[in-house]
């Protein structure tokens, strides 16, 4: 069994962005030379998800919309207790956990196999700071 690592660095300079990394997983497929196995992508920041849906943009402002709705941005300390520590990212955590951590994709002859509208994106909902985003290759 072959096992690759690989990390991407995020620098988004907005507080919230959808960025597609598809390409970036794709590559790293490509590199890994596993032709069937797994491949697992996972933001390391519990203010980031990794995704797998439409590459759309008014999908992406759904998102936005509805995110906002359950969690709204509130950087005071009377909505979020987690906000009495000094942060105001406490939304972020939220919109994390609502839209996850990671995705785990097939690999199949050398390629991700995935259905033909599905893309892979990391979502940051605390950006201004550098990220990192963990690829893990498992196959033969």
């Amino acid at each position: 069994m072959k096992s690759y690592t690989r990390e991407l660095w995020m620098d988004v300079p907005q507080r919230r962005a959808i960025v597609s990394i598809h390409h970036e997983v794709e590559q790293a497929v490509r590199d890994s030379r596993v032709r069937e196995g797994l491949v697992l992508v996972n933001a390391m920041h519990i203010t980031a998800s990794v995704f797998i849906n439409d590459n759309e943009p008014g999908l992406h402002r759904d998102y936005e919309k509805w995110l906002e709705e359950l969690a709204p941005f509130d950087p005071s300390p009377q909505r979020y207790h987690h906000n009495r520590t000094g942060e105001d990212n406490a939304d972020a955590h939220h919109k994390r956990q609502i839209m996850g951590r990671e995705v785990v994709v097939a690999i199949t002859d050398g390629a991700l196999h995935l259905g033909p509208w599905e893309h892979i994106f990391y979502y940051e909902f605390d950006g201004r700071r550098r990220k990192r985003v963990l690829i893990k290759i498992i196959g033969e």
